[in-house]
């Protein structure tokens, strides 16, 4: 008798469990979201990016949403673009505000939040910049989990490569932590494929986002926005980049690099010690404290190559180097380089160079 009891047990145990696993599973959303950024009514490169290495993760139980953020006919311009922008995009979540209105960290990390709250995704992705170390660390604080950074490899789904000490070593990195995994990406690790012109991606589905419950402002206010105008191509996105060093020695000087660079229709770029020293914005610093660049060819005038700034432009495709000392670092990284007073070579250049078509 006690071993028939026994075995009713067992039964009715594995009963409960058989029906009770589907219910469990079901309530289980295994997707991920990337928050992108938008400009003129599409998404930036780098969220195409971003959008990029979010696929890797996606498998038949996973999905892919997309999230922006704004107010007006451009977020719902850069929401309809973003729709069919991607293979990989199964919706696009659209937080249409006044409070989004400007790109303010503590708005937008109240709005991760709260799309966890409502998705439960397993991963958050974003591209690697300004944008993204202000609000992706405050909203894993929200959400209690620690976010990985600057991702430039995803081996499995809660594994990645990692840059340290300026690039000069790889770490592999495994989160452990709870969901969601938070991790930003270098976009020039995650190139967009070129698609046809005559492939045609299915148009994602659109929501708009409950905002309902979205709590009050915080302590933080915006006061100006400035950029640059300028015919020049994106620093970030450039296909060619001219950098230029101290080495130029004033303001007046480095106009000869952005000469150059008209002439080739490439981005400017610059060290750290020419933006501290007042020679060009900030907005212009390639490195590891400024921007992470990749340009099929990269020139550097007068740059000594400082372990900061070879972590922000090392993966270019062709390097080179023009320096008068023959001992500087820059050329242990350079493809081509030329020994030489860059005033002597930049305007030898600009007379054989033809001009730009």
């Amino acid at each position: 008798m006690a071993t028939t009891s026994k075995l009713l047990r067992a039964i009715t145990r594995r009963h409960l469990i058989a029906h009770a696993s589907p219910s469990i599973s079901s309530c289980r959303h295994l997707g991920t979201l990337v928050i992108a950024e938008h400009e003129g009514g599409s998404l930036t490169a780098t969220s195409l990016s971003s959008v990029e290495a979010a696929s890797k993760f996606l498998n038949k139980d996973n999905s892919l949403s997309l999230l922006l953020a704004g107010t007006g006919p451009s977020v719902q311009e850069a929401a309809a673009n973003a729709a069919s922008c991607h293979p990989s995009i199964s919706q696009v979540l659209v937080a249409d505000s006044d409070k989004f209105k400007h790109p303010l960290a503590e708005p937008w990390a109240r709005l991760v939040h709260l799309m966890q709250q409502k998705g439960e995704y397993s991963h958050i992705v974003a591209a690697s910049g300004s944008f993204a170390k202000n609000v992706l660390p405050r909203a894993a604080a929200l959400l209690d989990v620690s976010p990985v950074t600057d991702v430039i490899e995803i081996s499995e789904s809660r594994t990645f490569v990692r840059p340290i000490y300026a690039g000069n070593a790889l770490c592999t990195v495994r989160y452990t932590g709870s969901d969601p995994c938070m991790l930003t990406i270098r976009t020039t690790s995650f190139p967009v494929a070129s698609t046809s012109p005559d492939s045609k991606t299915n148009a994602a589905p659109i929501h708009q986002v409950d905002l309902s419950t979205f709590g009050e402002d915080g302590n933080s206010r915006f006061v100006k926005q400035t950029t640059q105008e300028s015919e020049r191509p994106d620093l970030g996105s450039a296909r060619v980049v001219i950098t230029g060093g101290r080495a130029l020695k004033s303001a007046e000087n480095f106009k000869i690099i952005e000469k150059l660079a008209e002439k080739l229709g490439a981005a400017v770029g610059a060290t750290r010690a020419a933006v501290d020293a007042g020679y060009v914005t900030n907005e212009l610093q390639v490195g590891q404290t400024g921007k992470i660049v990749a340009p099929d060819l990269y020139m550097a005038f007068g740059v000594s190559g400082a372990i900061q700034h070879i972590a922000g432009m090392r993966d270019s495709k062709v390097i080179v180097a023009v320096n008068k000392d023959a001992d500087a670092p820059i050329f242990q990284v350079a493809d081509y380089g030329l020994v030489g007073d860059l005033f002597e070579v930049i305007p030898e250049l600009l007379e054989k160079l033809p001009e730009k078509k």
